[in-house]
């Protein structure tokens, strides 16, 4: 195996590999997150569809390396990844944290006008040119723990295991930072077509902000909200699997 074949198998996990299928849904987890969370995602589409989840550094068996406290920084490092793939279409999907990161990796393959998404479907999240000050990664360990009760989306198992949690947490912390911290450039829009899913009760993300993502493609926009709060896609996840499956025209 050479040193590109390492760094992808480290960055890019096929968990029911399909290398002949004529489509790729690429998925970018949330904070604190990783590619495990999409699991159920690739069992679902494969054969049908490449299904690529992306693991950060910083957690599982990544957990020595650093984290990476800087979206853009992390967007250029998931690009050279990316850029390793053989072409086919290729939809992005990304959540809370992981939408942003697709947006910002979606922004730099159409400049370098390759590998480019047909499309990017942005769930959980507030617009990339929306602003609130938010300073979870300042808190301190108790504080992270009350926002992830607060949002709801972490493993109670992993909320309940002391030993685990503390693992966990400078990941979490990490990829809470580079979210915060981000800003989205003026005007920074995609060619491609942009999909919202939200949830009606998010206590993050507003109707009005998720419309937001309105203002960031020239392609089509579209926006579906759900009932339910930040994960509203783990109680969705049929209908947000729809979602998918039209965008991969997969149906």
């Amino acid at each position: 195996m050479n040193s590109t074949d390492h760094s992808s198998a480290l960055w890019l996990r096929r968990f029911h590999p399909a290398p002949e299928s004529p489509v790729r849904l690429v998925c970018f987890p949330h904070a604190g997150g990783s590619a495990s969370f999409f699991h159920p995602v690739s069992r679902r589409f494969s054969p049908a569809a490449d299904i690529v989840s992306l693991q950060y550094p910083g957690r599982q068996d990544r957990r020595k390396e650093p984290c990476v406290q800087d979206i853009e920084t992390l967007a250029d490092l998931i690009v050279d990844e990316l850029l390793a793939l053989d072409e086919k279409p290729t939809v992005f999907f990304g959540h809370s944290m992981g939408a942003v990161l697709a947006f910002e990796t979606a922004w730099r393959l159409e400049q370098k006008g390759t590998h480019e998404p047909k499309s990017v479907i942005a769930s959980g999240r507030r617009g990339p040119s929306t602003v609130r000050t938010e300073t979870v990664h300042r808190r301190d360990d108790d504080g992270i723990i009350a926002e992830l009760r607060l949002l709801n989306g972490t493993n109670p198992d992993l909320l309940g295991d002391e030993e685990i949690l503390r693992m966990a947490l400078p990941a979490i912390r990490g990829d809470y930072e580079a979210i915060e911290k981000y800003g989205c450039p003026p005007g920074r829009t995609l060619r491609c077509p942009i999909t919202v899913l939200t949830g009606d009760a998010d206590p993050r993300t507003s109707e009005a902000e998720a419309r937001a993502w309105q203002e960031h493609t020239e392609g089509v926009f579209r926006m579906k909200v759900y009932p339910g709060g930040h994960f509203f896609l783990t109680e969705h996840i049929q209908a947000v699997g729809d979602e998918m499956a039209r965008e991969l025209g997969i149906l």
